[in-house]
């Protein structure tokens, strides 16, 4: 049952009985209490009535208790706390029904229809596909992923994409710099372009090519050749990037390619739209957006003096794209190098129409990797950035979507290698798959001594302190999941998940579950698979596996 909602109901009637009736259920705020000894549940109604009332919280509270009727196995005790909090403790019947609901909920226990079906579309990695994914791609990458799972959870209509930047300077420094590896191998000397990318990874697609198709392209011209080589690797990256991606866990809903929206001239829709509505002039040759009118520090060039619409111009296109297709809510993770970005875009996606709060932007922190309490310096293959494949070859996808997500978005990352492979408590992925594996163990070893879980078991028997704590806890599930979607913060489910599985080992090792007392037995296995439902569904959200044994 949703405790909060009762609590509302039964104070409103409270109110009325008082006389009360232009504040009521919609009014009043029930929340849980930062200090345990505080209860379970708090209201500060009494202090939000004293200006209406003309007394003090304190008189207000105490009329309100003295009208309140309670069920006193929901709410064993309420008390008031200066300067007029109500303070609720809740009771066993109340907690028992917590298990029972979870029990029955199973899956769906933590969704909700809060979003309403409101349309979000989350842009994040968006790496250029000139090279390998480094580490800051990999947290972006689980960072979107966990944020599309949380917006859904709670009843938003939320999908994942990936925006491949296929055209400009760096497409065409990409197919230079393979083909000058490519005709090294061949006996020719090409010149490297002072600015072309470096690391292993080039001369392996060069190398791949050179095996594929011999030395067909020696005979081009090196202006056909670089081109088709530029083509050809570019394939090459996204489908590498593809790969990665889906070995991650993480499916687009769309890989959008810039080249595509170019094609179709979508800036020159956006120059039409900015030219009626005179947010664009022209100075020094070069076409100017208005942009410092809408909160940006000054106006921005679209189309340079030569006739080349500026990369910030094909952006605000794409983004007029996003609406088109009949996005709400817009957000893009970015890099930590993007800050200065965020009130330009912001501009364009007001000056496009919409409102400033339908586009949203989380910049996503430095990653530093530690081994041995030293920062990893560089790649072996990628030179200057350490690979995304790397991480996950070492420590393993579910270690590395946990840690990515274990800290708020806008902190920077220590990620101790390690920490990440260690089979101890001092690792919280291992802690918390090891909660998990255990409860599957303890349901097996019930089976095998001819005790079956039965979810409508009697559960009068859980009577406990850790009995009553872990249950207070996995109750606390779907408003975590609701708080983390509504602030866009995903690290609170590793944190709740970890004291969770603290709560749970702290039962096990003081509460026999099978025993010979049958009618505890039954209870105590309800309240494992509670726990085991409550972890199931949080590392779905995360998307880490759930072992059954370890």
């Amino acid at each position: 049952m949703n405790i909060e909602l009762y609590l509302k109901e039964k104070i409103t009637q409270s109110l009325q009985r008082l006389g009360i009736e232009s504040f009521g259920y919609d009014d009043i705020k029930i929340e849980r209490p930062k200090i345990e000894a505080h209860g379970d549940q708090s209201t500060n109604v009494a202090m939000l009535l004293t200006r209406l009332l003309k007394k003090s919280p304190q008189r207000i509270a105490e009329e309100i208790l003295e009208h309140l009727e309670l069920d006193s196995s929901l709410v064993s005790r309420v008390e008031i706390a200066v300067p007029g909090f109500i303070n609720f403790h809740l009771g066993w019947g109340y907690y028992r029904q917590v298990v029972r609901d979870i029990l029955l909920e199973d899956k769906k226990f933590g969704r909700s229809d809060w979003g309403g079906g409101v349309r979000y579309q989350i842009e994040f990695v968006s790496a250029n596909p000139t090279g390998p994914l480094n580490v800051v791609s990999a947290r972006a990458a689980a960072v979107g992923d966990v944020l599309v799972n949380l917006l859904n959870v709670v009843g938003f209509d939320a999908s994942r994409e990936f925006y491949i930047n296929d055209a400009g300077r760096q497409i065409r420094l990409l197919g230079q710099s393979v083909s000058s590896r490519y005709m090294s191998m061949f006996g020719f000397d090409e010149s490297f372009p002072e600015e072309g990318y470096h690391g292993d990874y080039i001369s392996e697609i060069a190398g791949d090519i050179a095996r594929r198709d011999g030395d067909v392209y020696t005979n081009m011209s090196a202006e056909e050749r670089q081109e088709t080589l530029s083509r050809i690797s570019l394939d090459r990256m996204v489908q590498l990037h593809q790969q990665i991606m889906s070995e991650y866990g993480v499916h687009f809903d769309n890989w959008f390619r810039e080249s595509e929206l170019r094609k179709s001239n979508a800036q020159e829709d956006v120059l039409a739209l900015f030219r009626s509505k005179d947010l664009v002039y022209e100075q020094d040759g070069a076409l100017w957006f208005r942009c410092s009118q809408l909160g940006d520090e000054k106006d921005r060039v679209l189309v340079t003096s030569e006739g080349e619409p500026t990369y910030f111009l094909v952006d605000i296109a794409y983004h007029k794209n996003k609406f088109d297709r009949g996005f709400e809510k817009l957000i893009d993770l970015w890099g930590p190098d993007h800050h200065g970005y965020v009130p330009r875009m912001k501009a364009a996606v007001v000056a496009l129409g919409h409102p400033e709060e339908s586009f949203y932007v989380e910049i996503i922190q430095q990653v530093n990797l530690l081994r041995g309490g030293e920062v990893v310096k560089m790649s072996k293959r990628a030179g200057q950035i350490i690979e995304m494949r790397e991480v996950i070859d070492e420590v393993g996808v579910d270690a590395a979507r946990f840690f990515f997500i274990n800290r708020k978005i806008s902190s920077h990352l220590d990620f101790d290698i390690d920490v990440a492979k260690s089979q101890t408590e001092e690792n919280p992925v291992y802690y918390l798959q090891y909660a998990y594996a255990r409860i599957c163990n303890i349901l097996k070893y019930a089976r095998e001594n001819g005790i079956d879980l039965d979810e409508k078991a009697d559960l009068s028997p859980l009577s406990r302190d850790e009995e009553r704590n872990l249950i207070h806890e996995l109750n606390a599930f779907p408003d975590i999941i609701t708080q983390a979607a509504r602030g866009l913060d995903p690290h609170l489910l590793p944190i709740y998940l970890k004291n969770v599985a603290a709560l749970f080992h702290h039962f096990y090792h003081e509460c026999r579950v099978v025993s010979d007392d049958k009618a505890l037995t039954l209870a105590r296995l309800c309240l494992v698979r509670a726990t085991q439902i409550v972890l199931a569904n949080g590392f779905a959200i995360i998307g880490i596996s759930a072992p059954e044994s370890m």
